[in-house]
């Protein structure tokens, strides 16, 4: 007998045969009626009992939450609702659920606040909200992955754990072997890091962005998909301290290569889900339009989940220096009228969600891409235009989430990469290696990072970020 799972059956035109099938019980009505669902699909397959030849233990059994495996033959639904349905033959109870048990948890059939979601992070994804966000999250991933490789670019593995700091921002954790309540001082009282496991400081990476531009200047193209993880005490509905981040980085590709390599890849996987995810897309823009019937109408959605990808899939990106950018702020009604929550006074100010979202939702109409930013308020590495005051980097901007990608044209110049290390207290000799490579064969290359949770948060339409990852680690919170 074929085993099969729930998606192949609802789509199957092969009736009147006989499958098997496992999952767990979504619901159980009538002593007749099981609503049977295994995660490969948001819907569930109903499998009808022939309860008078069913034994009591069985039936009773047969529980919310309960897994069970099912034989039968697939046959069209005699009721509405569903196309086909399972005629059970047999019934095998391979997990029971208490039915005082499940009481106590998310998988209780009724509408739970997403706080209570988090709170059992274990269960979450049986729910259907999780079991799509996850889908859409998986589906994604395989479509990063297979944009580069199509694309003959090579996948690097970056540490993990690391001596160097890629943004400069300090926002690290430390790893150490050291017994914490017995750590090594040296004559002037402080850490003696040599005697620690690494014989140095190390700490959890930023950013794999480093070590990728040493491989693209050998490989030519290649990227990065793996943890990243920042100290940041950011308690926000946008902030994680573990999360995900794609890095490509490509040789000899000046800073319009690289928007045009952003663009495309953005494109390309939000394509690939609308093809691969369309009811799952469709139940989280449902379950979205129904939960902001409860907002101000201020704080709601620019449009629709899926018409929102379609905006991205449809418009040209909107190319805009930081400049100009800063000239339609600051003369927009919005700021006028002091309504931002930080006004723009002049250029140098470093923009927020409210300016990026304005320009995206209401100036421009389309995603946007803003260039040439002022140097003081980006990292040491992005590349000194000839005007000593910007830098070659750039930032795609989306509607309904300001800030989705962050690149840069890498500085390739030794004199002047060195010169801005020193210039912000970056340590050369920790970076001895980085220097180096503008010292052998360097030439002109770019690359861009792209937090994967921002591109999930984007395409699901969820509003907050821990929703998107199975388990998220915060300020204060590293359960499960």
């Amino acid at each position: 007998m074929l085993t099969k799972k729930v998606v192949e059956l609802l789509e199957t035109d092969h009736i009147l045969q006989e499958y098997k099938v496992n999952g767990w019980v979504r619901a159980f009505r009538s002593n007749r009626f099981i609503a049977l669902n295994d995660g490969s699909c948001l819907d569930s397959l109903q499998c009808v009992v022939d309860f008078e030849n069913t034994d009591e233990v069985t039936l009773k059994s047969i529980s919310t939450g309960a897994a069970i495996s099912v034989e039968g033959t697939l046959k069209e639904s005699e009721g509405a609702g569903q196309r086909v349905e399972l005629e059970v033959t047999s019934i095998e109870i391979l997990g029971i659920a208490d039915p005082e048990d499940v009481k106590k948890t998310i998988l209780q059939p009724k509408k739970h606040s997403m706080e209570k979601l988090r709170e059992q992070a274990h269960l979450r994804v049986r729910t259907n909200t999780f079991g799509a966000v996850m889908r859409v999250r998986s589906k994604l991933a395989f479509a990063v992955h297979q944009y580069f490789n199509e694309n003959g670019f090579n996948y690097v593995n970056t540490p993990i754990i690391t001596g160097s700091d890629a943004e400069g921002a300090g926002e690290m954790f430390k790893v150490t072997n050291f017994d914490l309540k017995n750590i090594p001082t040296n004559e002037a009282g402080e850490i003696d890091y040599s005697k620690d496991f690494f014989g140095k400081e190390t700490n959890l990476t930023v950013s794999g962005q480093l070590e990728a531009e040493t491989f693209a200047l050998g490989l030519g193209k290649v990227y990065t998909f793996g943890p990243t993880f920042r100290a940041e005490n950011s308690n926000t509905s946008r902030h994680l301290a573990e999360f995900w981040m794609i890095e490509p980085e490509v040789a000899f590709c000046d800073l319009e290569g690289n928007i045009d390599l952003a663009e495309d890849f953005i494109q390309y996987v939000l394509e690939y889900i609308t093809r691969h995810c369309a009811s799952d897309l469709e139940f989280l823009e449902n379950r979205l339009v129904q939960d902001e019937k409860s907002k101000p109408e201020k704080d709601r959605s620019p449009m629709p989940l899926r018409e929102k990808i379609d905006f991205v899939l449809k418009n040209n990106f909107k190319r805009v220096s930081y400049t100009e950018a800063i000239e339609i702020l600051k003369n927009c009604k919005p700021n006028k009228k002091k309504k931002f929550n930080y006004i723009i006074e002049e250029w140098g100010a470093d923009l927020q969600s409210e300016h990026e979202r304005y320009l995206v939702e209401k100036h421009f109409g389309c995603p946007v891409v803003l260039y040439d930013y002022p140097a003081n308020i980006k990292a040491f590495y992005m590349r000194l235009n000839d005007d000593g005051k910007t830098v070659r980097a750039m930032d795609v901007l989306f509607p309904g989430i300001g800030e989705i990608v962050g690149g840069s044209q890498r500085e390739e110049r030794y004199d002047v990469l060195l010169s801005k290390m020193k210039e912000i207290g970056v340590d050369e000799k920790e970076l001895w290696w980085y220097l180096e490579t503008r010292k052998l064969g360097t030439c002109k290359h770019s690359g861009f990072g792209l937090g994967f949770e921002r591109l999930v948060l984007f395409a699901t339409g969820m509003s907050n970020i821990r929703d998107v990852i199975p388990y998220p680690r915060t300020p204060q919170n590293a359960e499960f």
